[in-house]
């Protein structure tokens, strides 16, 4: 299969008093279409910089993405961004905050009619038509990270980009945003990289999650490969042992970066149990 997405060789190098910090050195990633990949490593370590350099809102210093044979240079519709703010407008309505994202991709592309349908479609792959009129004043923090994703997917990005659009929720929403994004992801089979310091939520979601080392000059560290059968049910997965062992491999390499952060990352075979585990859950 060939790469839909490449980060090839990507470093970011940015200007201050004392001369240029690298903050990210050769990120190398290649990414498959419909994959769902997870970022995750202890804060400061260039996640939210990786999303930016793929978003197109920050240019790299070497290195390129490339995204279907075409190298990204700003941002654009084909890379629709989700933040842990949900960034709606106040003045407009949940239908209307759809609206806005899909007129300026759309606009002379579909009629009025079909512009129609495609929001409440996606309103409706995110459980919120019964809210369309409302203001973001008048719904919950979750509900509005669900607008926030229903305006990203109607904009029909080739990748979803989405930077801890979650860290802000209560447990229980989060859980349900969760579930609903693992819906939308089948049903759409679209490529998405998730940040998250999460490590349930990382293994839950991902196809592959993308360990990275601590900064300055971060790199990627090591990538784990999740092998969980799709659809996945939190419950189920709870006792399964897979689970617990790709969740203990996230554990054992954050543990061991906060204790040794200079200490460069082995690679280990993914099905070797990791050593010390009730140390490193127990923190």
């Amino acid at each position: 299969m060939s790469n839909y997405l490449d980060i090839s060789q990507v470093s970011i190098d940015f200007p201050t008093k004392s001369g240029p910090f690298r903050a990210l050195d050769g990120i190398d990633l290649k990414i498959n279409k419909g994959e769902f990949i997870s970022l995750i490593g202890h804060s400061g370590c260039g996640k939210s910089t990786v999303l930016n350099i793929v978003a197109g809102l920050y240019q790299a210093t070497e290195g390129a993405v490339i995204l279907e044979s075409k190298e990204v240079n700003s941002p654009g519709p084909d890379r629709a961004v989700v933040f842990q703010n949900h960034s709606l407008f106040p003045w407009l309505t949940v239908y209307e905050n759809v609206e806005l994202a899909v007129k300026q991709v759309f606009k002379g592309h579909k009629s009025k009619a079909e512009m129609r349908e495609w929001i409440e479609h996606n309103l409706e792959l995110v459980h919120m038509t019964h809210a369309s009129h409302k203001l973001p004043a008048e719904i919950s923090g979750g509900m509005k990270q669900r607008v926030g994703i229903a305006r990203a997917l109607a904009m029909e990005p080739k990748v979803l980009l989405m930077d801890e659009p979650f860290g802000a929720l209560d447990a229980l929403t989060r859980a349900h945003l969760q579930d609903s994004l693992m819906e939308i992801q089948a049903e759409l089979n679209n490529t998405v990289i998730l940040i998250t310091h999460d490590v349930d939520e990382a293994v839950l979601l991902s196809d592959r999650i993308v360990m990275m080392s601590n900064g300055p000059a971060a790199k990627v560290g090591e990538v784990l490969n999740i092998d969980l059968p799709r659809p996945r049910d939190r419950l189920s997965l709870a006792d399964n042992k897979n689970y617990n062992h790709y969740r203990a491999e996230v554990l054992t390499f954050l543990h061991r970066k906060q204790a040794k952060p200079d200490v460069p990352a082995k690679k280990r075979d993914n099905k070797t149990p990791p050593q010390k585990l009730k140390r490193v859950v127990g923190g």
